[in-house]
């Protein structure tokens, strides 16, 4: 059969679907390019067209009308405080016993270890099935803190309910109790004349005046009268001492305004990076530095500086004039001195003087001479393949901590550090050797600027924070170069700042470099404090740090623990983030908006600024009755 085409036809029929198509496409362009055109706005009224930038204009018969267009942000941070909440967590106050609660230091928890090296009275948090589900309260008739400076002097007996002190330590002038609070008269058990004095005896024989120690520890520290008083010759220090039957002493600490934890020399390293610290202090802290092959010496060794010194006063120091107070033999304490000191040659230490009762070591500024030496001292050995700044958890080891290596005999291991306050701002040597990998210089220098420029705006925020003397104790949860502690080095506050130990970098050696002060922490647990320590917290991506790592709930109740009442939290994260955040915080009631990012409403990054409401645990029946009896009096 003969097939017939039709190509006129089928030609026809082409074009017009071609031609149809395009019509569409050109009208579909035009009308996205109407809808989608920005910076100008093409408006036809009345049979007639205005053309205009920021504004529309367009007539009518009778007038002209001019239409602002409106290209600003129409969500912003005020919107997220109206946004329905989701199902707000039940999280009631907790046993008013539990007032003085500190979960990784418990006190039944740590008779469940081992008490050799005072196991026992380490760090031991509980599982995530022991964690509480509450918020900790203040004791009933809890105060504000007194002011710095007035805060060394005093605090109220409220706060710290705890006289045992003031009797066990009754001729020593470690604390003093009077009417409705605590004095404080600066003294300690080696220096009765009050810290000041014993300060300046220390400064006669090394110098602490030209700003070369800026960092100091104090082991075993009391109520941290040594570090309260250094403070005002610009030397910041990390007291800490265990929670044990010296009941409260870092507490005292805490509430004079005095930078300390609770901590201990046992097992595990100190949380300190190596390299931290200018000076290191014990007077009669009681811990056995000759023993267990002088490990605890060994730990010394490893967070002092090079060039650092080891202050040592009290037992067995100038034994021949105290012997019989001590109540030990001249024997045993003569043999106790010769130990420590060859444990300290062992780790090339030189004894620079002793007077009186005080007696300083220096630690050498490079290794050079002390490798030469592994041939007179056996042990310790340098360490090997260990990370020195690793202090989380690390078991000590009896070995010594290798300095960076130099060329000459005069360089100081690890690079030289600027007197204070010039270190504050100056490139630290760990990036400027290029030992942090991916932090430059110029990292570094935008970093110092950035926050400087941030904690302008957070004073804009909370004028709290902008009022001189309003805050004391302040927390920094991420800290990363300690840019925030850096913007306040002017205000009269301390900073502890807080390298986590899941950072994507260990920057805590590049914060004591600063000359600022911090430890490693891990948010899923307990801090090594009491609570009711800060009256500040601040917070940079914690919680999309520790997203899918541990609840929300339990990092906002931590923080709701040493948060004092009336304190005030700025945490900074995505929106979505800070909304999840801002419904448990409010159901902890603490007061809770959220703010536009410092540079505009343009940023899913936000800032939640919180305070927490001040509330205590109900007055007990005896305290009612004293104070019926007191009034009726």
């Amino acid at each position: 059969m003969a097939v017939t085409h039709f190509p006129f036809k089928a030609g026809r029929f082409n074009l017009f679907t071609i031609t149809l198509v395009a019509i569409l496409c050109a009208a579909f362009y035009l009308v996205g390019v109407w809808q989608h055109s920005v910076g100008k706005a093409i408006l036809f009224v009345g049979g007639n067209y205005g053309c205009t930038t920021s504004t529309a204009t367009f007539q009518t018969s009778s007038e002209t009308a001019v239409v602002d267009l409106d290209f600003t942000a129409h969500h912003t941070a005020a919107d997220l405080q109206v946004i329905p909440k989701a199902r707000r967590p039940h999280l009631p106050p907790c046993d008013p016993k539990l007032y003085e609660y500190t979960p990784c230091e418990d006190r039944e928890r740590s008779l469940q270890f081992d008490r050799d090296r005072l196991i026992y009275r380490e760090r031991h948090c509980p599982s995530a099935g022991e964690i509480l589900k509450c918020r900790i309260p203040a004791p009933a008739g809890y105060k504000l803190p007194f002011s710095w400076p007035e805060s060394r002097d005093f605090a109220w007996f409220s706060n710290v309910p705890h006289k045992e002190l003031t009797v066990e330590k009754k001729n020593q002038n470690w604390v003093r109790f009077e009417k409705d609070r605590f004095r404080f008269p600066g003294g300690g058990t080696m220096f009765p004349r009050g810290a000041n004095a014993y300060i300046d005896d220390i400064g006669k024989l090394i110098n602490l005046a030209d700003g070369s120690i800026r960092t100091a520890v104090d082991t075993g520290c009391g109520v941290a009268s040594w570090g309260a008083y250094l403070l005002s010759r610009n030397i910041v220090t990390m007291s800490f001492a265990p929670r044990d039957t010296h009941e409260a002493q870092v507490q005292f600490a805490l509430e004079r305004g005095v930078p300390a934890l609770i901590g201990v020399l046992a097992s595990i390293r100190l949380p300190y990076p190596s390299r931290a610290f200018d000076m290191a202090h014990c007077s009669r802290c009681l811990i056995p530095w000759a023993q267990s092959d002088g490990m605890y010496l060994i730990e010394v060794d490893r967070i002092l500086r090079p060039g650092g010194y080891w202050v040592l006063s009290g037992p067995p120091i100038n034994w021949e004039n105290h012997w019989k107070g001590w109540e030990r033999t001249a024997e045993d304490l003569q043999d106790e001195q010769s130990k420590i000191e060859a444990v300290a040659k062992s780790l090339c230490w030189k004894k620079l003087k002793q007077k009186g009762d005080i007696a300083i070591w220096q630690k050498p500024t490079n290794h050079i001479h002390c490798k030469k030496n592994r041939k007179v001292f056996k042990f310790p050995n340098f360490c090997q393949g260990q990370n020195p700044d690793t202090a989380w958890y690390t078991k000590m080891e009896p070995c010594l901590t290798p300095l960076p290596e130099v060329s000459d005999i005069k360089e100081t291991a690890g690079g030289q550090l600027l007197n204070w306050p010039e270190r504050l701002t100056s490139v630290p040597p760990r990036i400027s050797s290029g030992s942090l990998k991916q932090i430059t210089a110029q990292n570094f220098t935008e970093n110092t600027e950035l926050w400087r420029k941030r904690v302008a705006y957070y004073k804009a925020l909370d004028n709290q924070l902008a009022e001189p003397g309003r805050y004391r104790n302040l927390l920094d949860m991420n800290s990363f170069l300690g840019g925030f502690a850096a913007a306040l080095v002017d205000d009269p506050l301390w900073v502890m700042n807080i390298v986590p130990v899941e950072a994507d970098f260990n920057t805590l050696g590049v914060i004591y470099e600063r000359g600022l002060i911090g430890t490693y922490q891990n948010w899923c647990e307990a801090m090594s404090t009491y609570p009711r320590t800060y009256d500040f917290i601040h917070g940079d991506s914690v919680f999309s740090m520790y997203k899918d790592r541990c609840e929300m709930e339990d990092i906002l109740l931590e923080m709701d623990r040493i948060l004092r009442p009336q304190g005030s939290v700025i945490l900074r994260d995505d929106v979505d983030v800070l909304v999840k955040v801002k419904n448990i915080a409010e159901a902890m009631q603490w007061e809770c908006r959220i703010a536009d990012h410092e540079k505009g409403p343009h940023h899913r990054e936000k800032v939640l600024v919180a305070t927490k409401q001040y509330w205590t645990a109900p007055a007990s029946e005896e305290e009612n009755q004293e104070k019926q009896t007191s009034s009726v009096n």
